[in-house]
Order: structure tokens, then sequence, then C-alpha cells
């Protein structure tokens, strides 16, 4: 993703310039002064059309046609833009233009326009498409007004040109009702176009707050609003908002975007003193001599929860077995530690690639086979292995392979099976021999037979594995410590159970 684009800001000028360049400075001023008070990646955007040939002579003068007059009394020259873009980036900003025609993206490209905006009237319109990828230039697509397959095309089409680009929801409504909004198509737009950045372009009511905080925590990564600066002589439109608006409006997206946070589940400290307050402690029922099994019939449960003692949830875990490590007399906490039961994280793991799956949308049939390759004991699971569901093993193999995030893969090789990975979720490395290969969503990586490699992931990944027929002696680890366990010894295998 272009650097640009993240937590973008797109003061959207269009003709409140009213045809004035000190007053398109003055709103170039204003938003400066926002952006810097709070420290945003900001920009200009700007209306370029070639009025000459935009609009047809027989309607130059004509008042019934919407929008012509508005242009024509605005207008500016290419020198005047160029000034206005000039002070843009003086002011640390950067600067955002529309063209409407093929004329304007080529003064783009002579004012030095950072990115060129495709207005939502533009995106089907192929032959200036053509001309802003051409351009060589960073994109942002309106999508006001467009059908899913309209955007379809039009992220096919930039994808394919290799320009780097994000999408806006948009609505074509000024000023947009909130019943006509519709923000969870950016929510949509994100699971459909994974790899391009999407935000939102709003035309609602300048005092309203709510959308773009919706916005926000919907995913939308850039926010585009109109802005202007009103005098004794200029009005400002419905749909447009005044520095004080806009400064309201920028502050309620870095609040929603402190608020949304990561998606990363973070326990903070003081979460956790919270919780442990409200938590009941095991204590002794009656007294318990050193070296005894501690059984349920020996405890009570109750708060508060003391320092280094038992919580209740730890005694009543999955098979858990505890043994006094001393005497306790009748009503002491009890502290003890037990290691993990193999059949809980064994549990636990089965738990953590569901989890994956279901995150990554992808569903397995009840009669697929699971195996948690953990090469070092399950207790090491978590560093090295690997879980495999294993689909269809006959003439051709196919398998779904899961790698928690930080888990690796050990070196081996395969005689008698080539097979082929086919990354469909997170991120995997691979080495095959001494090269190494990174992998992620939509990419193929061939492993001939008798070819070393070994793969690990950083964030978690989900792969197929389709290959030649599978076999169970087929697997040679270069660390002959693993090569010396029979396969059922470094695998815990879970055949599909009748009934799901």
């Amino acid at each position: 993703m272009d650097k640009r684009f993240k937590n973008l800001f797109i003061f959207e000028m269009a003709n409140n310039h009213q045809g004035s360049v000190e007053h398109g400075k003055a709103i170039i001023d204003a938003m400066a002064d926002i952006a810097k008070k709070r420290k945003i990646n900001a920009a200009i955007k700007f209306q370029f059309r070639d009025l000459d040939t935009f609009i047809h002579p027989a309607f130059r003068d004509n008042k019934d046609v919407k929008h012509i007059s508005r242009f024509l009394s605005t207008r500016l020259s290419v020198k005047q833009f160029g000034e206005l873009v000039a002070h843009t980036k003086k002011s640390g900003l950067l600067a955002i233009a529309t063209p409407f025609d093929e004329a304007s993206v080529k003064t783009c490209l002579d004012l030095k326009i950072d990115i060129i905006k495709v207005a939502s009237c533009s995106v089907t319109d192929w032959p200036l498409l053509e001309a802003v990828a051409a351009a060589k230039l960073p994109a942002i697509i309106s999508t006001g007004g467009t059908t899913i397959t309209d955007i379809d095309k039009v992220v096919s089409f930039f994808t394919h040109k290799s320009t780097s680009f994000a999408i806006l929801h948009c609505v074509g409504v000024y000023p947009t009702p909130p019943e006509l909004l519709h923000l969870g198509v950016i929510t949509r737009l994100i699971r459909r176009y994974p790899t391009v950045p999407v935000g939102y372009s709003g035309h609602e009511g300048p005092d309203e707050l709510g959308p773009v905080t919706v916005a926000v925590s919907k995913g939308a990564t850039i926010l585009e609003r109109h802005v202007g600066v009103e005098t004794k002589d200029v009005k400002l439109n419905a749909y447009s908002m005044n520095p004080a608006q806009t400064d309201a409006w920028v502050q309620a997206a870095q609040t929603a975007w402190t608020m949304v946070g990561t998606d990363e589940k973070i326990i903070s400290g003081g979460e956790q003193s919270s919780l442990e307050s409200l938590m009941r402690g095991t204590y002794a029922k009656k007294p318990i001599k050193k070296g005894q099994t501690i059984s349920r019939d020996d405890v009570y449960f109750a708060v508060p929860l003391q320092e280094g003692q038992l919580t209740s949830g730890s005694f009543g875990s999955y098979r858990a077995v505890f043994t006094a490590s001393r005497d306790y007399g009748a009503h002491e906490p009890i502290a003890e530690i037990h290691a993990p039961h193999p059949l809980r994280m064994v549990r636990e793991a089965v738990h953590k690639a569901t989890g994956m799956l279901n995150e990554a949308s992808i569903s397995i049939g009840p009669d697929c086979t699971i195996e948690l390759s953990h090469h070092y004991g399950i207790e090491k699971f978590a560093d090295t292995g690997a879980t495999i569901i294993n689909m269809i093993n006959r003439e051709y193999c196919k398998k779904l392979i899961i790698v928690f995030p930080g888990q690796k893969h050990p070196v081996h090789r395969h005689e008698k099976k080539e097979e082929t990975f086919e990354m469909l979720a997170g991120d995997l490395t691979v080495k095959l021999d001494d090269e190494i290969t990174e992998l992620h969503p939509g990419d193929r990586l061939l492993i001939k037979r008798n070819t070393w490699h070994s793969f690990s992931s950083q964030n978690g990944a989900i792969f197929e594995e389709i290959s030649t027929t599978h076999y169970r002696d087929d697997s040679h680890y270069e660390d002959k410590a693993i090569s010396a366990l029979d396969p059922l010894q470094r695998k815990t295998i879970l055949e599909p159970q009748e009934g799901g």
C-alpha cells in the first residue's frame, strides 16, 4: 500500500475557491492550520477541467444544464491552479486533483500533482481511465452510483496496469441523508478487494460526525470531505464544511481510529488487575497434607484472589491434577502449579486452527482427518510444527496446512511426492535449499522431489498443499532426531467423528 494512503484526510476544495486564487489560498491556509494542529496526513484536492473542450460549444450559454454556469463562473487558468498547487505543497500538504477529461490528466502531470482522483461519474469513462493509468501516478477512485460489477472492472483494470490505487465508498447525493449512507459497504469492499486500501468520501451535513466515526470503525483509512471558507460574500453549500466543522470532523476521526486500535487481543495490566479483583481463589476446605492429591472435595472457591493463589478456573481446567507441595491448614489459599495436560494442548491447538479458518472464511467438510505435526513434542508445538487437514489422497492429494504465528516447520524433503503450495491467507516464508521465498495470498510455489525445504510464518498462514499421492514414510528430515521417530510419535491424528 502506498504509505500516503494511510490515515489520509482529503480536503476537497472543488469550486469553493470561487474562481479566486486568493480565496483558494485562504482555504489551503485554514486546512494547513488544522493539519498542523492535529498532526495528520492531509491533502488538498482540486478539480481540473479543460472547459474549452469539456463543454459542448452549443451549451456554453445554456442555463438549464446543471453545473455549466458554475464551472464557467469559477474558472481558473492552468497557471492559477499551478499557483494553488505550489501553495499547497509549501504548506506541507499533498496535492490531489480530479481530472474530468484527458487534457486535464496532462495538467496533473504538468503541475506535479501527487495523486490523481477519479470521480464517481468517471468510473466507467474508459478513455479517461486509460489516460489516468498511463500517467503512472497513484490513484484514488470514488465509487458513488456504481455497481459492484463496475467496481470489479475498475479494480481489475488498475490492478493489471500495476498502478498503486485505493477506492472510496461514496454516495452521490448532496447532502446525503443517514438512510442513504450504507456505510456497511466499506466492510464489503475490504473483504472483496483485500489488497486495496478502502476509504470514505462523505457528503453528509457538515455538522454530522457520526458517519466518519462509523466509517473508521468499518475500516476506512482514507477520509474525504468538501471544505471551504465563508466570507461576507461567500456562503458554503449544504455539504461543505467550514474550518471549525472540519477540525471537529478530523478530531472525531482521530478519536475513532484510537478507539478502533488494533485487531490483536491485547490485555492491559490494568484490565488484568481489574478482572483478578473479581475472580475467585482456591482455598483449603480442610487440612491438606504435603504430597496429597488435592481433590474437588478438599477445596472451596471464594474472593478475594490472593497473590500467587490458584484461581477457581485453573483448578477446574481440563484434567488438571494438583499435588500439595506443602501442608495447608483449613481456609488457607492454595498455591500450586501443574503442567498442561497433553490433551488440553491438543484441544487448544485445534481451537486455534479452527479460529484461523473461520477468520479466513474457509470451511472444511466433516470427513477430513486432522494431524498435529509436533516434531519435538506437543509441549513445543507452538514453536515447531503445523496443523495439517487431509482432504484428498488419491493419485492426487490435497491438504490444508495451518501455521500459527511464530511457528516453524523443520527442514525436510520428499522422495516420492511433488507438491505445490497455494497461499490462501497470512504470510509464509519458505526456504528451498538456500533460496528464501515470501508467500502471500494468491502466491504459488512448486516444490520438486528431493528438494530440502522448510517454512515458517510471522503472523500465521493457511495454504493448500496440492501434490501427487502422499505416503506416510515419505517425509525425510534433516534433523536425525526427528527422522528417528515413528511418524505416529511426531503426530497427533484426529479422525472425523460420526455425526460431524
